[in-house]
C-alpha cells in the first residue's frame, strides 16, 4: 500500500501530531504523458505552517482531508512521458505520498554526481535561491559592512552567512544554544554568534558585538530579536524579512515597539519577501552557489530523520529549534 499524510485539522498555535492523519491508497499507475514517481527525501519547512491555517495568503492553504505538500525529491519508477525516464531524478512541490503520479509539470532533474540529492532541497534549491537573492536583491550588501543573521543555524540563514563573508561583510549570527553558536562559528565561519537564550540583555549583546552598528538585518523569526537588532540599525540599513517563525503560532495579534520612527529616522528599508518575487533571477543564483559550492567557499548542514512516518515530527521539531541547517526527512 501507498502511505499518504494528510491535514486532519487546522492547528490552533502551535501544531501537534493530531493535526496531521494518516492514510494509505493503492500505489498508482501512469498513463499517457505520466511519471510513477517515489519519494527519497521530503523537505520540512517552517513556512507550511501558514498554509495549515484558512488565513488569505501568499499561497493557497491546505485542505483539510487533503495531502500536505512541500518540496521532495524522488525517482522515476515508470514514465509514459517524454522528458523523463525510469532512473531519472527530479525535485518538485510534490505530495506527502510515497508513491505518487505526476504529470511532469513543475518537475526539474536533478544529478547526483553533481552534489548529493538532498543539497537540491537545500543549498542547491529554494533555501539557497532564497539566501542568496534576498541578501543580495534586497541587502545590496558592500564590502566592510556589519550583517546580523537571526535564526542564523538555520537552512537559509546559515547561508546568508556565508555569502556575507564571501562577499567581504562581518557577520553576526543569532541562534538558541552554544552548540549552535559554535557551529556558525566554527563550520559556517561567521565573525561571532550571540545565543539569545543566555544573554542578560540582547540589545546590549548586539550592540557590543556590533561596535559599528548593522548596516543590513536578514530577519528569519521576528518577535522580540528583531527588536533587539533594529535598537542597533545604521542609517540607511536594509533589513530583508524572510520568515517570522517565532510568530507563526501566535493565537493573537502580537504587539511589539513601534518600528515607524526608527525606520524614519535611520531612513531604513524593511521589505518582506517571497522567493517567487525573484523569480526571473533562479538560474544565476543556482549557477553562483554552485560555483561556490564546488570551490568550497559555500558549506551546508543538515538534520536527517529518517522515516516516512517521522515527517510530522521532524516538522514539528522546527518549531522547538531542533534543526542544524536544513531539516530533511529520508524515506
Amino acid at each position: 500500500m501507498n502511505k499518504v499524510i494528510l491535514l486532519n485539522k487546522r492547528p490552533v498555535g502551535k501544531p501537534a501530531l493530531a493535526d496531521f492523519r494518516f492514510s494509505s491508497d493503492a500505489i498508482p499507475v501512469p498513463t499517457s504523458g505520466d511519471v510513477l514517481l517515489k519519494t527519497l527525501y521530503v523537505s520540512v519547512d517552517p513556512y507550511l505552517r501558514g498554509r495549515m491555517s484558512d488565513s488569505k495568503s501568499y499561497v493557497p492553504s491546505f485542505e483539510i482531508g487533503k495531502p500536505i505538500q512541500s518540496g521532495i525529491i524522488a525517482e522515476v519508477i515508470d514514465s509514459t512521458h517524454s522528458e523523463f525516464t525510469k532512473g531519472d531524478f527530479v525535485s518538485g512541490i510534490l505530495e506527502w505520498k510515497e508513491y505518487q503520479i505526476s504529470d511532469g509539470k513543475g518537475l526539474k532533474k536533478v544529478d547526483q554526481n553533481i552534489s548529493a540529492l538532498s543539497s537540491y532541497l537545500g543549498i542547491l534549491g529554494m533555501t539557497g535561491i532564497t539566501a542568496y537573492l534576498g541578501l543580495i536583491e534586497i541587502g545590496a550588501p558592500k564590502k566592510g559592512e556589519t550583517i546580523v543573521v537571526s535564526g542564523a543555524a538555520g537552512a537559509v540563514g546559515s547561508v546568508v552567512g556565508q555569502i556575507g563573508k564571501i562577499l567581504g561583510c562581518t557577520v553576526i549570527g543569532i541562534t538558541g544554544s552554544d552548540k549552535k553558536a559554535e557551529l556558525l562559528k566554527s563550520k559556517f565561519k561567521f565573525d561571532s554568534a550571540i545565543n539569545y537564550k543566555t544573554v542578560p540583555d540582547l540589545n546590549m549583546a548586539i550592540r557590543n558585538t556590533c561596535p559599528k552598528g548593522v548596516d543590513i538585518y536578514f530577519d528569519n523569526v521576528g518577535g522580540e530579536i528583531s527588536d533587539a537588532v533594529l535598537a542597533n540599525i545604521n542609517k540607511h540599513a536594509r533589513l530583508p524579512v524572510c520568515g517570522a517563525i517565532s510568530l507563526y503560532n501566535e493565537t493573537k495579534v502580537p504587539v511589539g515597539p513601534r518600528i515607524q520612527t526608527i525606520l524614519l529616522t535611520k531612513s531604513a528599508t524593511m521589505r518582506g519577501f517571497i522567493v517567487g518575487d525573484f523569480s526571473s533571477k533562479f538560474p544565476e543564483a543556482i549557477k553562483q552557489l554552485a560555483v561556490w559550492l564546488k570551490e568550497g567557499k559555500l558549506t551546508y548542514a543538515e538534520t536527517i530523520v529518517s522515516g516516512f512516518d517521522n515527517i510530522p515530527q521532524a516538522f514539528l521539531d522546527l518549531f522547538d529549534g531542533k534543526n542544524e541547517g536544513k531539516m530533511i526527512v529520508k524515506i
